[in-house]
């Protein structure tokens, strides 16, 4: 996994090693990461077409504002899985995305 520009060390040998729900987890929360990111971007290129044609303009606005959203729930979602960690007692897992560990 790439973060930053670094590589993230998710199987870290002082990290405790991830279960298979864990691991589930993550990878759902990776996916929805993506999917926000893709339709973001395809609803921001929709809209600069959409800016084109005069009669398109307020669609197009929508369409931003859509895309907007969409780039504001990727760093929720991961919000939502590191807090998710935290709960179930996955500290580390946390920390160690931070260099902490």
């Amino acid at each position: 996994m790439v973060d930053g520009g670094n590589e993230r060390k998710l199987f870290h040998p002082r990290m405790p090693p991830m279960s298979a729900e864990d691991m589930r987890r993550h990878a759902m929360f990776e996916i929805a990461h993506t999917a926000a990111d893709f339709t973001a971007a395809l609803s921001f290129v929709i809209g600069s077409v959409m800016f084109f044609f005069s009669a398109w303009i307020v669609p197009g606005t929508w369409f931003f504002l859509v895309g907007s959203v969409l780039f504001a729930l990727k760093p929720t979602s991961k919000l939502w899985r590191e807090v998710d960690y935290v709960r179930r007692g996955r500290v580390a897992v946390v920390a160690e995305k931070d260099g902490a560990l």
